[in-house]
């Protein structure tokens, strides 16, 4: 591997660079991005279950907004209805603010992914116009350096692979992760409306015992 490293010279460290980031997001997103972690399952039945005749208490809120991304917007409508004054409008409101975070720390780090999908054949790219580069510049007079042909031939196709490798799985993961992230909004928002439907009677009821 040093080798094929050497044989490509000094264009392949970007490259290197790129498919680092590449795999740590790769397998941060594949932790983060898991079921079980950003919606439990039963996280929402068990929430509506205890919350049928009083909204929890502040200290439950915080325990629940801490358990996962979909707790945190559970916990967002509780704290909206125990406001003095809710009404559904608040509460929507309160949900949509909360829904929007929770989609923008899941989308973390994905741009950066879908850069490096797309900067990996530049950058293999530019190594394979250094390579040409090298070629053209061995070439003094008539004469053929073959060692120098070989070395800009090397630097030329090793480049051009690397960028190739380095950016297909980003981009296949990065629409991957695109999709799990669209596939958890739908399912938080169903989730958000849900509990919104849940808490309309204890809205009802706070507005008919407030002064």
């Amino acid at each position: 591997m040093l080798s094929i490293v050497e044989a490509a010279g000094w264009p392949i460290w970007p490259l290197i660079a790129c498919s680092i980031a590449a795999l740590a997001i790769i397998l941060e997103r594949l932790s983060s991005l898991r079921n079980a972690k950003v919606i439990p399952p039963r996280l929402l039945e068990e929430a509506m279950a205890v919350s049928v005749s009083s909204i929890p208490s502040p200290d439950t809120i915080d325990k629940l907004e801490r358990n996962s991304p979909l707790g945190m917007v559970l916990a967002a409508g509780f704290r909206a209805v125990r406001r003095p004054h809710a009404t559904a409008e608040s509460l929507r409101e309160d949900l949509e603010n909360s829904g929007r975070a929770v989609m923008h720390s899941l989308q973390r780090y994905l741009n950066a992914l879908g850069t490096v999908a797309s900067s990996a054949p530049l950058l293999g790219l530019l190594g394979t116009v250094v390579g040409l580069i090298e070629i053209f510049g061995s070439q003094t007079g008539g004469s053929t350096n073959p060692t120098l042909l070989a070395h800009g031939i090397s630097v030329a196709l090793y480049n051009t692979a690397f960028g190739l490798i380095i950016a297909v799985p980003s981009l296949m993961f990065y629409r991957y992760f695109r999709g799990r992230v669209d596939d958890f909004g739908i399912e938080l928002e169903q989730a958000a409306r849900r509990l919104a439907t849940h808490l309309q009677p204890q809205l009802e009821a706070a507005a008919r015992t407030s002064p």
